[in-house]
């Protein structure tokens, strides 16, 4: 693979919409060719998978939600991550493997090593090579956040074993994710991060 793949990933509502936007424009800037997508909903079909795991009436089982997750993954890497890495270009991602590592493995508790291995088959060795995670308090994050699926609804211990799993994942890969203080003004958080994406570009 000769392009980047960087992932936004955070509680609900810390911001992380709003920040793609700014750093995608100013690497833009900078030269890069850049691709804006998310997880779910990044083609066609994960539109279609994004309404079933977020809206549908029927609640799915922890490991339907799972499984619908790495299908959307599976396509999403298919039709869009994968083909705009090899053309080089930089990848920026609305939530990728962390997300599901977290919301299924710790919060829904599936079992973080279970959903890792199941993370990796679908993956195939495509890996983000700057995890960007947006920090709040968990209160602060949910009254900021837009939104009524599935997940704003959740009680805030749900949401407290997602930051908590997200804070986990950075302390055992300190070089792989970087935590940033979203409590900070918007100003200071874009500098923070664009410091810290263009230095894992200078670095690939």
């Amino acid at each position: 693979m000769k392009g980047r793949l960087i992932a936004f990933e955070g509680v609900e509502g810390a911001g992380k919409s709003t920040q793609i936007e700014l750093i995608s424009a100013a690497l833009r800037g900078d030269g890069f060719t850049v691709v804006q997508t998310r997880e779910p909903g990044g083609t066609a079909l994960g539109a279609e998978i994004r309404q079933m795991v977020m809206h549908s009436p029927t609640t799915p089982s922890p490991l339907t939600e799972l499984l619908l997750y790495l299908a959307d993954r599976a396509q999403h890497l298919a039709e869009v991550v994968g083909p705009a890495l090899e053309r080089g270009d930089v990848v920026l991602c609305d939530r990728f493997s962390a997300s599901t590592l977290v919301y299924q493995g710790y919060a829904r508790q599936l079992g973080i090593d279970r959903v890792r291995q199941l993370d990796a088959i679908v993956r195939n060795d495509i890996w983000p090579a700057l995890t960007v995670i947006l920090d709040c308090p968990v209160e602060m994050g949910l009254k900021r956040a837009r939104g009524d699926d599935r997940f704003h609804r959740e009680q805030v211990e749900f949401h407290q074993r997602v930051r908590q799993g997200f804070l986990t994942l950075a302390r055992e890969d300190p070089t792989g994710y970087v935590v940033i203080d979203a409590t900070l003004p918007a100003e200071d958080v874009t500098r923070r991060i664009l410091e810290e994406v263009r230095r894992c570009l200078r670095t690939g």
